[in-house]
């Protein structure tokens, strides 16, 4: 893969769906003049049957379409657990139906006739956010990948460290040896890979997706 591929390849895929062929024709051209990949797909089913949760970059979606809407097509995809962010594309008489797309999660809804820049822009956001959660998916696999590392004990220990109890007092707790506590939080802090207290306790409040610490 050359540099100019690599770099399309890491922005993500714009994804129009739209019934009109004069529509999607017009907005893949404004997405490649940028020089970012595009697909189009004519139906909201046709868009889903070649979903993929592999899928990176942002979907531009037509609000009203025949058989299955981008309403609808937003909910599926949520149903699945998608995070790819949403761009809505709706006429005049849809923005009560496009108000409720960005209510349900969608970034934003966009009127016929669009402006081709106020859509780029509207990519653009998209692609950022979408580059920004697979990054926090990629952090939160390799934070519990190294919790699975951990032994039995280590776990117990991580969690009331975690919880800001004492050496000694988990020695208590665990019949165990305050010094086999400290050899036991060295190698949690080791296998976790982090350098401070502090730094623990947001690795384990992400991966047990609680509210992070201030």
């Amino acid at each position: 893969m050359n540099l100019a591929k690599a770099a399309m390849s890491e922005a993500g895929t714009v994804f129009v769906v739209d019934d009109d062929p004069a529509v999607r024709d017009s907005m893949a051209l404004l997405v490649r003049s940028i020089d970012l990949p595009v697909e189009t797909y004519g139906s909201g089913s046709e868009f889903l049957d070649a979903y993929d949760d592999r899928m990176s970059g942002c979907l531009v979606l037509d609000v009203r379409m025949p058989g299955v809407s981008g309403i609808e097509v937003q909910e599926r995809l949520a149903a699945l657990g998608s995070t790819l962010p949403i761009v809505f594309i709706t006429g005049h008489g849809d923005v009560s139906m496009a108000v409720r797309a960005v209510k349900a999660g969608a970034i934003d809804f966009i009127e016929k006739p669009f402006n081709d820049q106020e859509l780029l822009d509207k990519i653009h956001e998209a692609l950022a956010l979408d580059r920004a959660t697979r990054r926090q998916t990629d952090e939160l696999h390799l934070i519990e990948a190294r919790i699975a590392s951990l032994t039995p004990r280590e776990k117990q220990v991580m969690e009331l460290v975690v919880e800001g109890v004492a050496n000694k007092v988990i020695a208590h707790r665990l019949e165990i040896s305050q010094r086999t506590v400290e050899i036991h939080r060295a190698s949690v802090m080791r296998k976790m890979k982090v350098d401070s207290l502090a730094q623990l306790v947001r690795v384990v409040v992400a991966a047990d997706g609680r509210p992070p610490l201030p």
